[in-house]
């Protein structure tokens, strides 16, 4: 399987995850601006008055998964998650977390509620 395609699986399993949870996706693959330096959003969900704007990573193993997302990924993310609410003020007054998703295919599915911060 193309690297691509286990990542589209790997997000489509992390929104399965969330649905199962009672969270709603509200956006799915969010972009910044190009040319900006923010990052894309691999999905955002909502469960009551809480906003989760979550990283998903795929790779052959959970640790080589948790170790992949650096410090200046969280910073793009953060800054797509500064737009995506400056864009959408609806989502202005709810609690913010970021989490992140971590896959090992076929089946091995870590979520870290909270990842980090900013």
């Amino acid at each position: 399987m193309k690297a691509r395609t286990k990542g589209k699986l790997a997000e489509f399993l992390a929104r399965c995850l969330f649905r199962l949870q009672g969270y709603k996706i509200i956006s799915a693959n969010c972009r910044g601006q190009k040319g900006t330096g923010v990052g894309e959003i691999d999905f955002i969900a909502k469960r009551q008055n809480l906003i989760v704007f979550v990283e998903v990573k795929q790779r052959s193993s959970i640790e080589n998964a948790a170790y992949s997302i650096k410090t200046e990924q969280q910073k793009r993310i953060w800054r797509a998650a500064e737009t995506f609410l400056q864009k959408h003020p609806a989502f202005q007054t709810c609690e913010v977390r970021f989490d992140t998703v971590l896959v090992a295919l076929p089946f091995k599915i870590k979520h870290i509620k909270d990842a980090f911060r900013f």
